[in-house]
């Protein structure tokens, strides 16, 4: 298939474990299968959890699985003057509000809502002088994509879709996940808005990925039709479980690539057990 661009994107937060690699492998044999190109990404714009150990390792445990990627891979860090035009952008047309809510304010708000009457959050911004007094007092702050806005941007949500591989046309619903982060005083930007320019810049054609991130792509789609972005094709993957039945994660202590090397686990045994020829 011409034009066949896909990306592995970890965050070098931790070692990899088994479900990266069916990630990584599953958009690599696409990539092979379609005669396309396979990318590596490093998003690593959390510089308060993302390590150099870590992303070195990235790079000797996908080798060692057989991948080959192209050079130079991109990392996010290298690229916020990217994420901060797209921001400049998305403020110029009034799209976005400082939003001094921490997370737990949050949290409160959603669930002292009347039943059913907020399933995601919405707000708007602060008065003039009040927005400025907290500014001077060095409140921290987020920059927060608009619903209200963007739906008046767009004349609504309706004609945003996108195509999920075996499942078809998707009809988006950026609205589900409220008015998401785009960017916090201390970051230039968030997950939504760098994945979303990132692929864009990248040229990325398939959008492969597990079904964790299946609803990450309503608001995404959205943040696509604001900036004129190109909307790839997607693939949500299966997520990898283990024998308890809960998918495998850095957060719950996974068995990480490095570990079943040390203990003698072949690539070759790894590829076969998820699935995949040696």
């Amino acid at each position: 298939m011409a034009g066949f661009v896909t990306r592995f994107a970890p965050s070098p937060t931790g070692y990899l474990h088994r479900g990266h690699a069916f990630s990584a492998l599953t958009a690599f044999e696409a990539a092979r299968a379609a005669h396309g190109r396979f990318l590596l990404r490093i998003e690593d714009i959390d510089a308060t959890r993302c390590r150099p150990p870590f992303e070195a390792a990235i790079y000797d445990d996908l080798a060692w699985l057989g991948l080959a990627w192209e050079s130079p891979v991109r990392r996010q860090s290298e690229h916020l003057g990217d994420y901060g035009r797209a921001l400049r952008e998305l403020g110029e047309r009034g799209l976005l509000y400082r939003c001094f809510r921490t997370c737990r304010d949050v949290a409160q708000a959603i669930e002292s809502a009347p039943h059913g009457a907020m399933e995601a959050f919405r707000g708007e911004a602060l008065p003039p002088d009040e927005e400025a007094r907290r500014i001077a007092a060095g409140q921290p702050y987020a920059w927060r994509l608009s619903l209200a806005a963007a739906e008046r941007a767009l004349g609504g949500f309706g004609a945003l879709t996108f195509e999920e591989i075996g499942e078809g046309l998707i009809a988006a619903q950026p609205d589900l996940g409220g008015d998401v982060v785009l960017a916090r005083k201390d970051v230039g930007v968030a997950y939504h808005l760098a994945v979303t320019v990132d692929d864009a810049l990248q040229g990325v054609t398939q959008v492969i990925r597990g079904r964790d991130l299946f609803e990450a792509t309503h608001v995404q789609r959205l943040l696509q039709a604001l900036l004129g972005l190109p909307t790839p094709t997607y693939r949500h993957h299966r997520l990898l479980t283990g024998p308890d039945g809960k998918r495998f994660a850095k957060r719950d202590g996974a068995e990480t690539l490095r570990s079943l090397r040390d203990r003698g686990v072949t690539a070759a045994e790894l590829r076969a057990e998820l699935g995949f020829q040696t």
